[in-house]
C-alpha cells in the first residue's frame, strides 16, 4: 500500500494530464512545492474540480508514487473568489505566484514564503475596484518583500557606490537619482558620473624610471554600474517606504509613481530570476486598455 502524507498547500499552476486528470504545482507550507496529480479533477462532477483551481487552499492527503504522487482527499480552507472578478487583480496575484514559482524550494518547509503569499493575496482582493493604482502599489509592495525573504532585496536606503544615506530632496524639481539592477540598486548620479569622468581621464605615458621598476602596482578600479533608470523624488520615497508593512499612500496626482517602481521592481525581479513575468505582459495590457495607463 502506497504512503500517504499530510500537507496543507495554495495551488498556483495545473496541468492538464490524460482525458480528466490534473497535474497541479503546489506551494504547501510542511513540505515546500510539490507536485500532484489530482485524478478525475476536469470531469464535471469531481470533487477535486474546484479545490484543484488556482490560488485555492486545501487541507491534503497525499498518496507517494513512484513519478508523481497523487491527491486522495482535499479539504478547502481558503478560497480568493474576487481575484477572479478583476483582471487586474488576477494578474497581480498571477505575478506573484510566478515569483513564488521560482523561489520556493522542495522537500522542506516554506512556512514564511507560504504566509506571505497568502497574504499579499489577501491584500489584493480587498482593494477597492475603482483604485487602480493601489494594484501596482501592492505588487511592488509583494515583490519587494519576496526578494527580501530571500535575502535578494533591493539597496534602496544608500547609494550602491558610497553607501552614504539617500534622502529625496523635494524642493528641486530636477533632483533625480539613479536605479542600477546590476548594481543592486539606488546609485548616487553625482557620485556615479565622478566615477565615470574619473575612469575617462587620458592617463601619462610611464617614464624611464617606471619602465625600469622591477616591480608593477596593480590597480584595481570599481566598475561602473550601468543606469537602468532615473527616479524622482516622489519615486524614491515610494521605493523606499515598500520594506514597511503599510503601503505609503499618495495623493492622485503622485500615484503615476507606482507604475514607475512597479517597472523598477520587474528589472530588478527578472535579472535576479533569469527570465522574464509572462503574467507582467497581462497587467500591462489590462491597464492600458482599461485605464489609459502608459506602460
Amino acid at each position: 500500500m502506497s504512503k500517504t502524507y499530510k500537507a496543507t498547500g495554495i495551488n498556483l499552476k495545473a496541468q492538464v494530464l490524460g482525458e480528466s486528470d490534473r497535474i497541479v504545482t503546489i506551494l504547501t507550507r510542511e513540505f515546500g512545492l510539490i507536485q500532484a496529480v489530482a485524478p478525475g479533477a476536469r470531469k464535471q462532477n469531481s470533487s477535486l474540480g474546484g479545490r484543484s483551481g488556482m490560488f485555492v487552499v486545501n487541507e491534503l492527503l497525499i498518496a507517494k508514487g513512484r513519478s508523481l504522487d497523487r491527491i486522495t482527499q482535499a479539504q478547502t480552507v481558503k478560497t480568493y473568489p474576487d481575484l477572479a472578478k478583476d483582471l487586474g487583480k488576477l494578474a497581480a496575484g498571477q505575478y506573484l505566484a510566478e515569483i513564488v514559482l521560482c523561489q520556493a524550494l522542495s522537500e522542506q518547509p516554506q512556512e514564511e514564503l507560504y504566509q506571505l503569499l497568502n497574504e499579499y493575496l489577501h491584500q489584493l482582493e480587498l482593494l477597492p475596484k475603482t483604485d487602480t493604482s493601489a494594484i501596482y502599489a501592492q505588487l511592488a509592495q509583494g515583490v519587494f518583500h519576496f526578494f527580501a525573504l530571500a535575502g535578494l532585496s533591493p539597496q534602496v536606503q544608500v547609494c550602491c557606490l558610497t553607501q552614504k544615506i539617500l534622502r529625496p530632496d523635494f524642493t528641486n524639481p530636477n533632483w533625480r537619482v539613479g536605479f542600477s539592477v546590476t548594481a543592486g540598486g539606488t546609485v548616487c548620479l553625482q557620485a556615479w558620473e565622478n566615477l565615470r569622468k574619473d575612469r575617462v581621464q587620458p592617463r601619462l605615458a610611464p617614464s624611464a624610471d617606471d619602465r625600469n621598476l622591477a616591480y608593477q602596482t596593480v590597480v584595481h578600479h570599481q566598475d561602473i554600474p550601468v543606469i537602468s533608470c532615473r527616479l524622482d523624488a516622489t519615486e524614491l520615497t515610494m521605493l523606499q517606504n515598500l520594506s514597511q508593512p503599510e503601503i505609503m499612500r499618495m495623493d492622485a496626482a503622485k500615484n503615476y509613481g507606482w507604475l514607475s517602481v512597479e517597472k523598477i521592481l520587474r528589472q530588478y525581479a527578472q535579472y535576479h530570476l533569469g527570465r522574464p513575468i509572462l503574467s507582467a505582459t497581462l497587467i500591462d495590457s489590462y491597464f492600458a486598455a482599461n485605464h489609459d495607463a502608459t506602460v
